[in-house]
C-alpha cells in the first residue's frame, strides 16, 4: 500500500504509483510517498546522508517491509526540461528508481534494465 503526502503546491503528474510500488516491492510493502520541493529535500538529503543539496529522490528504507520515498518535484521539472524528457515521464523513472534502491539495487546496468521493463509494462517510454 501507497501513503502519499504532498507538500507543495501545484499538481503532480499523474503515475500510478501504487501499482508500480506493487509491481516493484510486492503487495506486502507499506510505502510513504511524499511530494516536496527543494527545501524539504535539501533538509532531508543534509540530516540523513549528510549532503548539502536538494536531490531529485529521496529513498529511506525502514524495514524489509516498509520504507519512504521524498521525491522532489521542482528538480524533476527542471531534469525534464535539461533532457528533453516530458514531465510524467521522469517522474516515472525516478519513482522506480527509488522503488528500486528501497528493494536494495545499486547504480548500474542491472538498476537501468529494470526502470525500462518496469516503465515500459506501465506504458511510459
Amino acid at each position: 500500500m501507497v501513503g502519499i503526502k504532498k507538500t507543495i503546491r501545484g499538481p503532480a503528474p499523474r503515475i500510478p504509483f501504487e501499482r508500480i510500488a506493487q509491481k516493484v516491492l510486492g503487495n506486502h510493502y507499506e510505502l510513504s510517498l511524499v511530494i516536496c520541493g527543494d527545501r524539504l529535500a535539501q533538509r532531508m538529503n543534509k540530516a540523513y546522508r549528510k549532503k548539502n543539496y536538494s536531490p531529485n529522490v529521496l529513498s529511506f528504507p525502514l524495514s524489509a517491509r516498509e520504507g519512504e520515498i521524498f521525491l522532489n518535484i521542482p528538480a524533476v521539472k527542471r531534469e525534464s526540461k535539461r533532457y528533453g524528457n516530458p514531465l510524467r515521464e521522469r517522474t516515472a523513472l525516478l519513482f522506480v528508481h527509488g522503488c528500486l534502491h528501497l528493494k536494495g539495487l545499486r547504480h548500474g546496468r542491472t538498476m537501468e534494465t529494470t526502470e525500462k521493463r518496469v516503465l515500459r509494462e506501465f506504458g511510459i517510454t
